[in-house]
């Protein structure tokens, strides 16, 4: 995907089924460490009523970042359309969303597992998200 204007950020949709733990985290990941190259956005097909309570603390505890102060669960159609579609790796098919660019990160669900687990796929959403910064960053 060619570099876009600072002005004209490309818009990333993290898209899971109910836009509660990996979507969520990928999202404040996004705004925490790129939002200089894109914007981010979650989203899903469904809703739960909060965002997952253990993905909350974590976030908190490593990053300083309180989630449930900047975001709330949203469906598809309450996000911009996205430049760029990145499901979390939860079988969501999005024909809804066009897009210039659309992945699947595969990753498992970490709710109701222990702090190990969340933070593991917390590590590697991080990793995730630079790499995307560094290549739409081109």
């Amino acid at each position: 995907m060619e570099k876009m204007k600072k002005d004209n950020k490309p818009k990333v949709a993290f898209v899971c089924v109910h836009n509660s733990c990996r979507s969520q985290i990928a999202e404040a990941l996004g705004k925490h460490l790129a939002s200089d190259v894109f914007e981010s956005y979650s989203a899903g097909t469904e809703l739960k009523d909060r965002i997952n309570q253990d993905a909350v603390r974590l976030m908190k505890k490593i990053y300083g970042i309180d989630m449930e102060a900047t975001q709330k669960s949203k469906l598809i159609q309450d996000i911009p359309g996205p430049d760029v579609v990145i499901t979390m790796g939860c079988n969501v098919n999005c024909p809804v969303l066009p897009c210039k660019m659309r992945e699947d990160w595969g990753l498992d669900d970490p709710t109701g597992k222990d702090d190990a687990v969340f933070e593991e796929t917390i590590g590697i959403i991080e990793n995730k998200i630079i790499d995307l910064k560094n290549r739409l960053n081109k």
